[in-house]
């Protein structure tokens, strides 16, 4: 991915409307990410743990998601799996929603995807952030095939919540 600059990211987003996007919370760190690998810009709010974003490079171009989560929850031990990588966690998947773009949203649509709690699914699939126990299936897929899986996925996702 090619490093985004805060005014790029506050445009990207189809799911809320520019006020919106002007208020959140972007990223401080945007210089010190690992942008070659990362597949997408996922990060949760600071200010407010029930909300997260997500910005992805697509064919359709920039586009991002405002999401809702639940805040973290102690002492969950199920184990989930998450449907963008297919990494498995022990507490540390949690049900995205995102609001439906436009007319759709406004009435209250919606769309939900379990996801990385932390959005690092890149980093998972890379080998390069570690899940835990169990965390990733063994599979007959190359690295390159993961990866374009979970852009796959996430594309699917973002097409869901903009259509």
């Amino acid at each position: 991915m090619k490093p985004l600059t805060e005014q790029v990211i506050r445009t990207a987003f189809v799911n809320c409307t520019k006020g919106e996007a002007k208020r959140l919370s972007v990223p401080r760190d945007l210089a010190d990410r690992p942008w070659d690998d990362l597949d997408y810009l996922g990060w949760r709010d600071p200010q407010a743990p029930d909300r997260a974003y997500i910005v992805a490079e697509l064919d359709a171009g920039l586009k991002g998601l405002v999401l809702r989560c639940p805040s973290a929850v102690s002492g969950q031990l199920r184990r989930s799996m998450c449907s963008m990588c297919v990494t498995t966690h022990t507490g540390g998947v949690s049900l995205m929603v995102a609001p439906r773009a436009g007319k759709a949203g406004q009435q209250g649509n919606s769309v939900g995807a379990y996801i990385c709690s932390d959005l690092a699914c890149s980093l998972y699939v890379r080998g390069m952030k570690d899940a835990g126990v169990g965390g990733r299936l063994r599979e007959s897929l190359t690295p390159e095939e993961k990866i374009r899986r979970t852009v796959t996925n996430l594309a699917g996702f973002i097409a869901k919540v903009a259509a």
